[in-house]
């Protein structure tokens, strides 16, 4: 199988445009458009495990998996059906399988990290008790509870036990805290809060485990602290956690503290390296690099920041 050769990105230095500062190049720029093993089209969800192995969906629906240099392990696989819209969201669960969120066709998939298809969860379409619309994303926590996200039909976060019952959900479309428009992802803090990308009110909305309201922050806008359709988040690791959160609308990614105040943005908008097409998703490695799903320039970028 063929894989793809990541290149190095030239030493220059780009301006992080509306954020007051400079960012460096990135390490690492891999991917090209293409259909083969290893290529990519408009990658648009992300997952890293615990050997930094990432796995990327992209607009094919290919499920594929990488080394952290880019390198391409040999892994493809698809789900079941996708003539209706493909994933878009990956998380890894506490087993260190992939959770695969089959938005359109409203269930979460489990799959080992080969591609061996494990489990479904859900699947009734609806808005009742065990029912989803859209599933934008899901993650799981260390107690096996799984919380899905869904936007559409249904602007809410469920909580499921580990087997996949329900136990309670909470939100609904708006922009008052607690309400939701587009929640593209979750992710789970090391402060045992569930953190959420709640994409066209452009914030951050942090929530307890059992649906209690925590804080928010984020305005529409380009200067530091401000967001522009927040479309993913992933925490670094070691004893002072950063929450990373790539700008679908700003072309960026920027950096905060858990409670909300930025740190800096890195990229612009363009083609070159550094720069940045509507990026979708991001991961966070072992060694707090952080892996940017480039889409629209149909790549992955990865940076120290």
């Amino acid at each position: 199988m063929r894989s793809p050769r990541p290149f190095l990105a030239l030493p220059f230095l780009l301006l992080a445009t509306g954020c007051g500062g400079v960012s460096t190049a990135p390490e690492l720029v891999w991917g090209k458009h293409g259909v083969q093993n290893g290529d990519l089209v408009k990658p648009r969800a992300a997952a890293i495990d615990q050997h930094d192995h990432i796995y990327v969906v992209d607009w094919t629906a290919r499920i594929q998996v990488f080394d952290r240099q880019g390198t391409y392990l040999g892994f493809t696989w698809t789900t079941p059906d996708y003539s209706n819209g493909r994933p878009s969201g990956l998380s890894i669960d506490r087993d260190g399988n992939l959770l695969v969120s089959d938005s359109h066709y409203s269930c979460l998939r489990i799959y080992s990290p080969e591609g061996k298809a494990l489990r479904v969860i859900g699947g009734k379409q609806g808005g009742g008790p065990g029912e989803f619309g859209y599933i934008s994303d899901a993650v799981q926590d260390a107690d096996g509870f799984f919380y899905v996200a869904e936007f559409g039909m249904n602007d809410r976060i469920t909580k499921l036990d580990p087997g996949g019952a329900f136990v309670t959900t909470w939100g609904a479309p708006g922009s008052d805290p607690g309400q939701f428009a587009r929640i593209r992802a979750l992710a789970l803090g090391p402060d045992n809060l569930l953190y959420a990308a709640d994409a066209c009110n452009h914030r951050i909305q942090v929530f307890t485990r059992d649906g209690q309201l925590v804080r928010t922050w984020g305005t529409p806008g380009r200067a530091p602290g401000e967001l522009s359709y927040p479309y993913d988040l992933a925490f670094s690791h070691g004893p002072t956690p950063h929450l990373y959160v790539v700008e679908y609308g700003n072309h960026r990614v920027q950096k905060f503290t858990p409670d909300g105040k930025s740190l800096g943005c890195w990229g612009s908008a363009g083609g070159e390296p550094g720069q940045l097409a509507s990026p979708w998703a991001l991961v966070v490695d072992s060694h707090n690099r952080v892996h940017v799903l480039d889409s629209m320039n149909h790549r992955v970028q990865r940076i120290s920041f």
